[in-house]
């Protein structure tokens, strides 16, 4: 029988991968994912409003591909996001404040090879809402690791996104069964308020 992981004390949003190089249909690597995008802004603005604290996740390689690893003999269109290029950096419709972790990977996880386990602890983060692409790919990898870090993991259902609707869905019945809880974005909208109003913040 499947069990929740639930909510903690210590909610974070983590944004995984809402670039330029996934988001703009005209990318080699990108789809169509405005609503994701939209329904992130939703839970990012909300989670501002009662002072959750937000982390940016960005794929990100050096020019000459030093730091790629081998992922991109696997997919070569890997080799577009190279940091300060034409596809990285957010998304213009979502925008990063001051004080909000940049946290640049060269893996699918968030976590792997990245100090985001540590800043998440430092700041005494017990639950990820994750957001961002792919559900299949670094979303999955994200919450993967994020529960194996001990992290109680939180994927916003219309926050996350795939270029094929049928693997979206596979993984999040996945997910679901295995490693988080899937949530729809008005639950987890009236959880942030609800936790914000007992702490007399909202």
């Amino acid at each position: 029988m499947v069990g929740r992981v639930g909510w903690g004390e210590a909610p974070a949003v983590v944004v995984v991968d809402l670039i330029r190089g996934f988001t703009d249909p005209a990318s080699p690597l990108g789809g169509d994912l405005g609503d994701v995008v939209e329904a992130t802004g939703v839970l990012v603005a909300t989670a501002r409003q009662v002072g959750v604290p937000v982390y940016w996740a960005e794929v990100a390689y050096a020019p000459d591909m030093s730091d790629a690893g081998v992922w991109p003999r696997k997919i070569s269109a890997q080799r577009l996001l190279v940091e300060g290029g034409e596809w990285t950096g957010l998304d213009a419709r979502l925008s990063r404040r001051p004080g909000e972790p940049r946290v640049v990977k060269k893996h699918a996880s968030a976590f792997l090879g990245t100090d985001l386990a540590d800043r998440l602890r430092r700041d005494g983060v017990d639950t990820i809402l994750v957001a961002g692409c792919t559900t299949s790919g670094c979303v999955r990898a994200t919450v993967v690791d994020g529960c194996g870090l001990g992290f109680r993991p939180i994927v916003v259902r219309e926050a996350v996104g795939d270029r094929s609707a049928l693997v979206h869905e596979v993984s999040l019945f996945d997910l679901d069964a295995k490693y988080g809880d899937v949530e729809d974005l008005a639950k987890v909208l009236d959880t942030l308020m609800d936790g914000a109003r007992e702490r007399g913040a909202a």
